[in-house]
């Protein structure tokens, strides 16, 4: 009787599992799982203390739902990935494993850990999976076969592909025969902070039942509702999307079940349009493994000449810029782990247009807080904003963070949420309160904005000009 392996990593699940399904295909094979964390190499890419906490409760719910189905998991802990692969030959002489599956992962040391696997294991056959994408990377290409540097065109061929064959979804195994052995709880050795069960679900029953409710009731509605932060307008299930919790086939095949128009850009086409972002980040990093190493997709954007302040990156990070969007939204950062996306653009164009701060700062202090922090999505989306990447604003575009705020916070409604110092300053007066403060003689415990964006704003724009000439 053969025994296989499946290696979880950033697949968290039991439904719509690709390395795991093929593992369960033979009706007779004994089937065990295994994940090894890496303490060390997650220090060293800031993994936050939240997305720990998310990631060490669905483990041990992983754990539960394997053991329904009698698949045992083993769980080990080595520094980094380089010793990861040792670890996996030891766990397959030690359970004489003939065949080894898993799900690929598309970052350049995962992508070198694997390569060193198959090397390794002469005698195990290695099996990988492309199952964090819709679409594996490579299959949407121009006609050079080159990757798309450009996210419309990426994205209208992606559609021309779904509209030719989606891809399907694969059942949860059914209970194998032999039953597992008794669970040990999972404790990860890494710093942790609690996360907000209201706000990300704990295990995959709840990931799943959030995405049907969001699909059923909001999807329709999220091209509308997006954009405004006080009001619960988006999906948030880009932390189950980070481990693997749901996969991307679920999310699409559970939107055009309740929006069967999404592909014709009828409702839920823009919620769509985000997991095809996604998407194209993935693909964009496998084609540039580079942009895994901090570097820019636009290489002049390394000549810029980054200011460094330290009191400033400061003053950011806690949410004292003297701007209340920008504080409200690294505020509800620092408390929760997670941040709207129209607010990460905000924030991130504060940082680099207004402060001129390096890019990669911001990069770094989002991955230490998200609860979702994804290489590749935070990566893409700070490059964006920086003008340094693929498909980038344009450097000449900078936002405005008062006029940003009036435009999706117009009430302060979630300002005030977030920034309670601020609960007594008139609606109309919100968004640049220390000038109401003045004229009424009030002192605020807020301090002054901390730049004046108008003069930051040409300062930036000769910064991006000279190194553009350098």
């Amino acid at each position: 009787m053969p025994t296989h392996l499946v290696w979880f990593r950033t697949d968290l699940r039991l439904h719509d599992n690709l390395a795991l399904a093929a593992a369960c295909r033979h009706p007779k094979a004994k089937v065990i799982a295994l994940y090894i964390a890496t303490p060390k190499q997650w220090a060293e890419h800031e993994m936050a203390p939240r997305q720990a906490a998310f990631l060490q409760a669905h483990l041990n719910a992983l754990q539960s739902q394997l053991a329904l189905k009698n698949i045992p998991l083993i769980f080990r802990e080595v520094e980094d990935f380089a010793a990861s692969v040792a670890e996996v030959e030891k766990v397959c002489d030690a359970h004489q494993v003939s065949q080894l599956f898993y799900n690929y992962q598309y970052e350049i040391n995962e992508r070198k850990r694997d390569a060193l696997l198959e090397k390794t294991l002469d005698t195990v056959m290695c099996q990988g999976f492309d199952d964090s994408v819709m679409l594996p990377p490579g299959s949407v290409i121009t006609g050079n076969h080159q990757m798309y540097k450009v996210f419309t065109p990426f994205k209208n061929a992606y559609l021309r592909r779904l509209k030719e064959g989606l891809p399907e979804c694969v059942a949860a195994p059914a209970p194998r025969a032999e039953e597992a052995e008794e669970m040990t709880e999972i404790t990860l050795n890494y710093p942790q902070v609690p996360f907000d069960a209201k706000l990300f679900a704990a295990d995959e029953k709840q990931a799943i039942a959030r995405l049907r409710h969001f699909c059923q009731q909001q999807a329709a509605e999220y091209e509308e509702k997006r954009d405004f932060p006080a009001i619960e307008g988006t999906s948030r299930l880009s932390a189950c999307l980070t481990l693997g919790v749901l996969s991307p086939r679920q999310c699409l095949h559970r939107l055009l079940t309740e929006c069967p128009q999404a592909l014709e850009g009828g409702p839920g086409a823009v919620w769509l349009n985000e997991l095809i972002w996604r998407e194209f980040y993935r693909h964009l990093m496998t084609f540039h493994p580079e942009l895994c190493r901090h570097k820019p997709f636009i290489v002049w954007t390394d000549k810029v000449a980054w200011n460094q302040d330290e009191k400033a990156l400061t003053a950011w990070q806690q949410g004292k810029t003297g701007y209340p969007i920008v504080d409200a939204a690294m505020r509800q950062l620092s408390e929760t782990g997670w941040m709207h996306n129209r607010l990460r653009m905000i924030v991130a164009s504060f940082l680099v247009k207004d402060l001129l701060i390096d890019w990669r700062e911001g990069e770094r202090y989002f991955m230490s807080q998200l609860v979702d922090g994804d290489l590749a999505a935070n990566n893409g989306g700070w490059q964006w904003a920086a003008s340094t990447g693929t498909d980038a604003a344009p450097y000449f575009r900078i936002f405005n963070p008062t006029t940003q705020g009036e435009r999706f916070d117009k009430e302060g409604e979630f300002i005030r949420q977030w920034l309670p110092e601020l609960k007594a300053v008139p609606d109309k007066a919100i968004h640049e309160p220390w000038k109401w403060a003045e004229k009424e003689g009030i002192e605020l415990d807020y301090p002054r904005p901390i730049v004046d964006h108008k003069q930051a704003r040409q300062e930036t724009l000769a910064a991006y000009e000279a190194a553009r000439k350098a």
